[in-house]
């Protein structure tokens, strides 16, 4: 029967209770792979009817390794941060480590303060979370642990980044619209300075030509990420392109207020015009009158794959390079006639 550990309950009591020494005890409980089988069930055994916990300071010591990552981020209040978080967080909880996180907030000496604090902690490993899926300076020359970048693409081809892949979303968005036999599709979409929009509108022009179609109003209009935006742009392209049956637009605010412009003209959506979100933004997606089709970016699940990843690297798996990671579409009633 399992008794309550004590304070005074150590290594030596699981050792004396399997009958082993504290060297294969030790062996035994850090899943080392030179202990026997029947010795390591004999040992797990004794450690569970003494209920004893290993001190993670003493393990670390013997391991080598701490089991903590360190998290570092340059905005932890903007909307696309905490899924990330939560998915790396929920991988490594999976995998008994713990997560240090620190927000920069986009100063570079509060960054390299934070990678040094964290290096003083023996950090296993580094996830560095980038804040707009675009490319950034490489931090890993000062960093002597493994390091995965999300969400930002380092600069340094020999580093390990892991992005949404906006051009398959941007493709997932128009071939849905082409499917639903749309042939006049206009595109409204953020700043031309962001790689999330210039992938996206690759994504777009790549479908279009394959089906042998042409963008309507002849080229994308860029503008701010704002329903303001998005309603002015939304007057511009049914100026220019009157014929027009759907847009694609870069995100979801900019898709509310396209959507608030077709209802103001008496365009019904989805019927005369489909309109297809981006970033799944429920608070803009749901809320939208119709609600929106839009493009998810799974971003809890980019946090996992990065966060495994990085258990890869921790292993001996030391590829570079960037691994783009799926988006999915969200079809609601902006595209679906009933």
């Amino acid at each position: 029967m399992a008794k309550r550990q004590s304070s005074s309950t150590t290594l030596s009591d699981v050792a004396a209770r399997a009958g082993v020494s504290i060297s294969t005890a030790s062996k035994a409980l850090n899943g080392r792979d030179d202990v026997a089988a029947a010795t390591r069930d004999r040992v797990l055994r004794a450690a569970a009817e003494l209920a004893f916990q290993p001190n993670a300071l003493a393990r670390g010591l013997i391991s080598g390794r701490t089991r903590t990552i360190g998290l570092l981020t340059d905005e932890l209040g903007g909307r696309f941060a905490m899924p990330i978080l939560l998915g790396v967080e929920n991988a490594l909880a999976n995998e008994q480590m713990s997560v240090l996180l620190c927000d920069a907030r986009g100063d570079a000496i509060r960054r390299h303060h934070y990678i040094s604090t964290l290096l003083a902690r023996q950090v296993d490993g580094f996830i560095i979370l980038g804040d707009d899926n675009d490319v950034r300076p490489s931090l890993t020359r000062g960093i002597p642990v493994p390091v995965v970048y999300v969400y930002g693409e380092s600069a340094d081809p020999a580093d390990l980044s892991v992005l949404a892949d906006d051009e398959g979303g941007a493709r997932l968005a128009v071939e849905h619209l082409v499917s639903l036999r749309r042939e006049h599709i206009g595109h409204i979409t953020g700043p031309q300075a962001y790689r999330a929009a210039r992938d996206r509108v690759t994504g777009l022009r790549t479908v279009l030509a394959e089906h042998g179609l042409h963008l309507a109003g002849g080229a994308p209009l860029h503008g701010e990420w704002s329903q303001r935006w998005g309603r002015h742009a939304a007057r511009t392209l049914l100026a220019t392109a009157p014929e027009l049956d759907a847009v694609f637009c870069g995100n979801d605010q900019i898709a509310t207020g396209v959507a608030d412009v077709l209802r103001d003209l008496g365009r019904r959506v989805p019927e005369d015009v489909a309109i297809v979100g981006y970033d799944n933004w429920e608070e803009f997606a749901v809320d939208c009158r119709p609600p929106l089709t839009t493009v998810d970016l799974d971003l809890e699940h980019l946090g996992t794959a990065a966060a495994r990843l990085l258990l890869d690297r921790l292993g001996g798996d030391h590829a570079g390079g960037v691994v783009r990671h799926p988006c999915r579409l969200v079809v609601r009633e902006s595209t679906a006639v009933p």
